[in-house]
C-alpha cells in the first residue's frame, strides 16, 4: 500500500517492530545502508517475530542507489522530519506515495529533503521533547496514511 523507507537505521528493534507494522499494512520496506547493526541480528529477528519472513523488504547498498530507481516519484515522497513546522496531518498521501525516515541519531540528510522541501513533514510534540521512537513516528503518520485511504485499503 505504501512504501516506508528508513535511511540509515541503528536500531535493530526499531526496524525490526516497522516490519511488523510493514507487513500488517501491506506495505514495502526500504532499508537503506549503511546500517547500524547486522540484519541477521537476534534483536531484528525477536522484535519482527515470524512476520519477518512476510515483509516485502529491499536493502538498498546506499542513497544513491535508492535515489537513481526512485526518484522519477519524488514527488510522493514525504520526509518525516523534525525541521519542518508542516504536520503530517497537512500532508495528502495516496497509495504508493514514500514514507522516509532517517536514522534514530541524526535524522534524515537535508541534501535529501532538499529535493522536495515542500513535502517535510513533521509529528508535532511539546516543547519537553525533542523526538519519538522511530518505529512509533512510522506507525503514525503511516496509519493516517492509511486513514486518508481507507477506502482501498479496507479491500486489501
Amino acid at each position: 500500500m505504501f512504501n516506508i523507507v528508513l535511511v540509515h537505521p541503528q536500531i535493530p528493534q526499531n526496524t525490526g517492530s516497522i516490519g511488523r507494522i510493514c507487513v500488517n499494512t501491506d506495505s514495502r520496506l526500504h532499508i537503506v545502508k549503511p546500517i547500524g547493526f547486522d540484519m541477521s541480528e537476534k534483536a531484528l529477528r525477536r522484535a519482527g517475530l515470524d512476520y519477518w519472513k512476510l515483509l516485502d523488504v529491499t536493502v538498498w547498498e546506499s542513497l544513491e542507489e535508492f535515489l537513481a530507481v526512485h526518484e522519477k516519484n519524488i514527488d510522493r515522497f514525504f520526509f518525516a522530519t523534525t525541521k519542518t513546522d508542516k504536520p503530517y496531518f497537512h500532508a495528502s498521501f495516496q497509495k504508493g506515495d514514500y514514507l522516509i525516515f532517517g536514522s534514530e541519531t541524526k535524522g534524515l540528510p537535508a541534501e535529501l529533503t532538499a529535493k522536495k522541501l515542500q513535502n517535510s513533514i513533521t509529528i508535532p510534540m511539546t516543547k519537553n521533547g525533542r523526538s519519538l521512537n522511530l518505529s512509533v513516528a512510522v506507525g503514525i503518520v503511516l496509519y493516517d496514511a492509511i486513514r486518508q485511504n481507507f477506502d482501498e485499503f479496507s479491500q486489501l
